[in-house]
């Protein structure tokens, strides 16, 4: 019998995975941006939908025991299947590459010893040794390293909960960040692990009760990282994670933070990409891949990806909250025949109208619902249209 994971392990994974650079880096740009009277609301608002979305999908790869990208063969068929996991994998290539060159930034601006590609190059080399061992084979490791990550966390927040914002120079006062950006930006990192979750959910002993634990311990985690990047952000005008952990005297903390924070987060990303690469090709190894996936993210971190970070989060978000859309219609509404051309075809056209949808309002300045959830909603509603359609006729 294959070994199933429990609640802590999931609970430990997806903590760590919330726990990163990029999602603090997400906290200090609201913070800059927005009137702490006007932020609470729209960033809860959209952790709560985003970890409803991530528990929806998730307990879909635990119920039917199928990885990610194996789930979308129900709903698009064996090669609408092959086709997001194609996109997958190459999300997740750049987005390993990011928080590469993320962490490689910050313990650049912490002054150590050591050039920005040397960085990207050692942070690479953990994360396909973590990817190469296994997650069976490094759970305990992970445990020691979540428990110690999350009290140099908790020392940290209550450094910057220390300091006198309003005589550093806060930001709070400005709001050029509306109810809508807010939300999105918040969405936007939970929709960025929808075409993840199954590949940890897929193991669980206990589905239901496993993928909660794992959706509700990414939100909160998540809600953590934003928090600090906001305490950060009223700080003063400007600033880095690197700049407030020196002001707080945390050298060595915080390089120990930077460090762990990006190789768990990346290394369920570069482990997913190993996953999706057998929907793709099955004689494919997910380990080689993702050690692969390691190098690779290594090379393009330090060509610069980091220009084109918040391009990149939108279009991941265009591809897959769609996606996820008709997923939950076709498993939890319609429950349609899987094997039929048909509702395959239409179920693309579905996907494709929400892709379209999320690109022609990315743009506009706070629309309501914002893009992400007006895509989600238009798919979801054509996906269950030729339902609806058949019954009356």
């Amino acid at each position: 019998m294959k070994n199933r994971t429990g609640l802590f392990s999931n609970a430990v994974i997806w903590f760590g995975t919330a726990i990163s650079v990029s999602e603090i880096e997400a906290g200090i740009g609201i913070g800059a941006a927005s009137s702490l009277n006007s932020l609470w609301i729209p960033l809860v608002l959209g952790h709560i939908l985003g970890g409803i979305l991530l528990f929806l999908i998730g307990y879909i790869g635990a119920s039917v025991r199928q990885n990610a990208m194996e789930v979308t063969s129900t709903t698009f068929g064996k090669y609408g299947s092959k086709f997001f996991a194609v996109l997958n994998v190459m999300q997740l290539v750049a987005w390993v590459a990011v928080l590469n060159a993320q962490g490689a930034t910050a313990l650049a601006s912490l002054n150590l010893p050591i050039s920005f590609p040397i960085t990207c190059i050692i942070l690479a080399a953990l994360i396909a040794l973590w990817v190469y061992m296994g997650l069976q084979r490094v759970s305990k490791i992970t445990t020691v390293v979540m428990s110690v990550l999350t009290i140099l966390l908790i020392i940290l927040s209550f450094r910057f909960m220390g300091f006198d914002s309003h005589a550093a120079g806060t930001l709070a006062g400005s709001s050029t960040l509306g109810f809508w950006n807010i939300f999105e930006i918040s969405i936007a990192m939970p929709i960025s692990w929808l075409p993840v979750i199954s590949d940890y959910t897929k193991d669980v002993e206990k589905p239901a009760k496993a993928t909660l634990v794992s959706a509700i311990a990414y939100s909160l985690a998540s809600l953590w990282m934003y928090f600090i990047g906001i305490e950060i952000a009223n700080i003063g005008a400007n600033y880095t994670i690197a700049q407030a952990i020196l002001l707080a005297n945390l050298g060595t903390v915080g390089i120990i933070i930077v460090v762990l924070s990006t190789v768990t987060t990346n290394f369920v990303a570069a482990n997913s990409a190993g996953e999706s690469s057998k929907v793709i090709y099955n004689r494919l190894n997910p380990k080689t891949v993702g050690v692969i996936v390691s190098a690779i993210s290594a090379v393009l971190a330090i060509s610069g990806i980091m220009d084109h970070y918040i391009d990149f989060l939108y279009l991941i978000a265009s591809v897959f909250a769609p996606m996820a859309a008709v997923l939950l219609v076709s498993y939890y509404i319609t429950k349609e025949n899987h094997e039929n051309k048909n509702i395959m075809y239409w179920n693309m056209f579905a996907w494709l109208a929400g892709f379209i949808v999320y690109n022609l309002t990315v743009n506009l300045d706070s629309i309501f619902l914002g893009p992400t959830l007006l895509a989600v909603i238009v798919s979801a509603a054509l996906a269950y249209a030729r339902t609806l359609f058949l019954k009356n006729t």
